[in-house]
């Protein structure tokens, strides 16, 4: 039988009213709810397959973000008018629900989950990710799917320096952060923040404040199920079948995994054995021991396997908690060797080659024009960028083989994550009018990646001559928790990461954070982790800009020679026509002539780029020519192009590459002080003469007087000279009379 009931409720966040429904829509779902906040609107459905996929050692869980163009009122661009691949936000968003949520499963989870968020009406005022994050939650809790807890999720914003939940469109464009904070009712899960130069110790106070309405947010959603639970519209959870090993598989196998993994990874850590000759040796002492136990335990290698990688883990994370030894034998808060270089590709805008431990990054950077600027076609209020970073990770990079795709969901994420933190610093349009190109290729990876991209792409951008304000560093931070004991850790590698609990990175100048992303794989961390993380990585981001600051401590003086000059000018609107000509015929000769490149805005900004820095000066001098504002009073030497009875058209301003130039008429009674009966008897055609602009007709052409800069004869009095002289025959009426008495 059919459950025709509605269940509908609300809840104030950051003041503004946000309705959650469910019963309505999408009922064969695992979980439905539909989401309004203003007028965005979201439905999330979340469903669990009924059987486990087989072949598999990790939570097979998906997250789709998707927007849909009549959510703002819009067609899609390009020949294809239906949406297709994701956009970057898309991926950036689902990626921001699925990071809190996955660590709320049970571990051994091999059914697959699959989120979807559809967007379907977008209000500006109201972020749509937040809304989606929120509507996850909600289906996901109120449906038979093993979550934990439920999350929440806020935007932080700070707008003269008060913190501000889920800031509207106005208060985002005077905001100096951005924080996105999510978690369940007692611990921080996911931190995403883009900040300008933020200290350590307002981005907690943001983090904590944030959380506070994550908290209020997580009690309505467990009501939210209450209510859905006693009229039909939630089911009651199932836990489903998850392959463990027995009791006499971890009987057998913990013990002689104990001895012969503690031997081994001591000889790591005494041997300081790098990540290929660790990961060989490791490989063959676990494929030794789960030989012995293959004909006791048969058609069980996964089980054994994941007994052995069970030891592994206790015994490297009791080494770091109660020993402080690392598997490289570096202290806890100490970070790996770092070598720096600049300039290493010659054709380039920039270079830069960022080396820490058996991470490196070589960053290389394009300058372009204006109309380079990548357009983005979304559901946001940005139409374009001019500042990009793109991540590449090669297999080649970590010692493996695979096909080369296209960038996946990592890729994007990490290459967004540099992009943040290197906004901060990155100048103005008016400051530096070019657009920005970074690319980032990971050439070596054991662990962070993304933090050694913020570093390679900040010597880049300096080696470009790129005016950032201030050098950025990244360095990621770990965290191994053991019941009450926990050790933070400095610029973890892939070992660790993989062992720990936590994947913490900073990045930021020696001012303050400029961007900060924090992953946790258990259930939060306190605020005394946070402080501690925090500190530490600021220590570990100073030593590591003192590193790039001993290679190159400014940005060059001088762009690379190979990378475009601009000139940046303004005109009057009113007379792009003039500089664009009849179909482009007149910029189309400027740029044909000169070699430069010329874009042209509609507020009257006018970019000239060109290798050549002269002639890009030849465009602007055409440009000015074409453009210049004539006042009435300039002097300026004229060539006589044209005689006629009336008088001369004089070119006051040449024309430059066969385009015309300006000129206006000087009328006869303009020629001289004296009568002129011929105007052959004072200019001939080619003339070179003074003159001075007077003014405009009635049809607004120009007028221009020689007269007028050439002396007068001795006794002659100039025109506008005669003003003040006072008449010495009396008044125009006294006059009259006089000639009426005679």
């Amino acid at each position: 039988m059919l459950n025709n009931q509605v269940l509908i409720r609300e809840i104030l966040v950051g003041g503004r009213p946000m309705i959650l429904e469910t019963g309505r829509l999408a009922k064969q779902a695992s979980g439905s709810v539909l989401v309004r906040y203003g007028d965005t609107v979201v439905l999330v459905t979340a469903t669990m397959a009924g059987h486990v996929r087989a072949g598999i050692d990790f939570f097979p869980l998906t997250v789709d973000y998707e927007e849909r163009f009549y959510a703002v009122g819009k067609i899609p661009g390009g020949f294809i008018k239906r949406e297709s691949r994701p956009s970057e936000k898309a991926v950036l968003s689902g990626r921001l629900i699925d990071r809190p949520i996955r660590p709320l499963f049970p571990k051994e989870m091999r059914n697959e989950v699959q989120v979807i968020a559809t967007i379907m009406s977008v209000d500006q005022d109201h972020a749509p990710e937040i809304a989606a994050m929120i509507g996850a939650s909600a289906a996901l809790h109120i449906s038979e799917i093993p979550l934990k807890y439920p999350i929440g999720g806020v935007i932080v914003g700070r707008v003269d320096g008060q913190f501000v939940i889920n800031p509207v469109l106005a208060q985002i464009e005077k905001s100096d952060m951005h924080l996105v904070v999510a978690g369940t009712g007692e611990a921080v899960m996911m931190v995403e923040a883009g900040a300008r130069e933020i200290p350590e110790a307002v981005m907690l106070e943001a983090i904590s404040f944030g959380h506070d309405s994550v908290k209020e947010i997580v009690n309505f959603i467990e009501k939210f199920r209450d209510e859905a639970l006693a009229i039909g519209l939630a089911k009651e959870k199932v836990i489903p079948d998850i392959a463990e090993p027995g009791n006499d598989i971890i009987e057998a196998v913990t013990g002689p995994a104990e001895e012969k993994l503690e031997v081994a990874l001591r000889r790591c850590v005494n041997e300081k054995l790098i990540k290929q000759a660790r990961e060989s040796y490791l490989d063959d002492v676990k494929n030794e021991l789960a030989g012995q136990f293959i004909e006791t335990f048969p058609d069980q290698e996964n089980l054994i396997s994941t007994v052995i990688d069970a030891v592994e883990k206790k015994i490297v994370r009791r080494m770091i908690t109660t020993e402080g030894v690392r598997i490289d034998g570096r202290a806890l808060t100490e970070v790996r060797p770092i070598s720096v270089e600049v300039g290493v590709l010659p054709r380039p805008h920039g270079s830069g080659l960022f080396t820490r431990g058996q991470t490196q990054i070589l960053s290389a950077v394009t300058l372009g024009t204006i109309s380079d600027e990548q357009i983005l076609d979304g559901l946001g209020v940005e139409e374009s960028k001019r500042f990009m970073h793109h991540y590449n990770f090669p297999p080649f990079s970590v010692g493996e083989t695979r096909p080369m795709r296209s960038p996946g969901r990592r890729e994007i994420g990490h290459g967004a994550l540099a992009e943040r933190a290197l906004s901060a610093v990155i100048p103005t349009e008016e400051e530096f009018p070019y657009t920005i190109r970074l690319v980032s290729e990971a050439l070596e990876s054991n662990g962070s990646t993304s933090m050694g991209s913020v570093c390679g792409s900040c010597l880049a951008l300096m080696d470009a001559g790129v005016p950032i304000k201030a050098p950025v560093a990244g360095v990621a931070m770990g965290l191994i928790k053991e019941g009450d004991n926990h050790s933070v850790l400095t610029d973890i590698q892939g070992f660790e990461d993989h062992l720990g609990d936590m994947d913490f990175k900073v990045a930021g100048t020696a001012k303050g954070i400029t961007a900060l992303q924090m992953d946790i794989k258990i259930a939060g961390i306190t605020q005394e982790v946070f402080e501690q993380a925090l500190a530490q990585a600021h220590d570990g981001r100073m030593h590591i800009l003192n590193k790039i600051i001993e290679v190159i401590p400014a940005p060059r003086p001088e762009l690379s020679p190979h990378a475009p000059r601009i000139i940046h000018t303004t005109i009057d609107p009113d007379k792009i026509r003039d500089v664009i000509g009849p179909g482009g015929k007149i910029i189309k000769k400027i740029v044909e002539e000169t070699g430069a490149d010329i874009d042209i805005e509609d507020d009257g900004r006018v970019f000239i780029s060109s290798v050549d820095q002269e002639k890009g000066k030849i465009a602007l001098q055409i440009i000015e020519s074409l453009t210049k504002e004539i006042q009435a009073g300039e002097i300026y030497n004229g060539r006589v192009t044209k005689v006629m009875d009336f008088g001369c058209f004089v070119e006051i301003i040449p024309g430059v590459l066969g385009l015309p130039g300006k000129e206006g008429l000087v009328h006869i009674s303009q020629l001289e002080h004296h009568r002129v009966n011929k105007v052959e008897d004072v200019v001939k055609e080619g003339d070179m003469i003074l003159v001075k602009t007077i003014g405009y007709d009635n049809q607004g052409r120009l007028k221009l007087s020689k007269k007028d800069v050439t002396p007068a004869p001795e006794g002659k009095v100039p025109r506008e000279d005669r003003g003040d002289r006072p008449r010495d025959r009396g008044s125009r009426p006294q006059r009259r009379r006089e000639f009426g008495r005679s």
